[in-house]
């Protein structure tokens, strides 16, 4: 065997073996993920309200995918 397929197979093995890393979140792991920190707004409760009226006002176009009217009922 010469040195050119040995070297082929032996990074084809390398490369194989990345597919077996699990990169999974384990359950006891999620509480880190889960620290506000990891939040991409800073105030959760003033960004649902700002949600909840942009999906009001246009919710007739369906911009964000919404059912329902634009006149803000519940």
């Amino acid at each position: 065997m010469s040195l050119k397929p040995a070297l082929m197979l032996l990074l084809f093995a390398v490369a194989a073996t990345g597919c077996a890393v699990e990169p999974w979140v384990k359950p006891y792991e999620r509480d880190r993920l889960a620290d506000p920190i990891m939040l991409l707004d800073r105030d959760p409760v003033s960004a649902a309200y700002i949600n909840h009226v942009h999906e009001a006002r246009e919710g007739a176009r369906g911009a964000a995918g919404s059912a329902g009217g634009g006149c803000g009922c519940n």
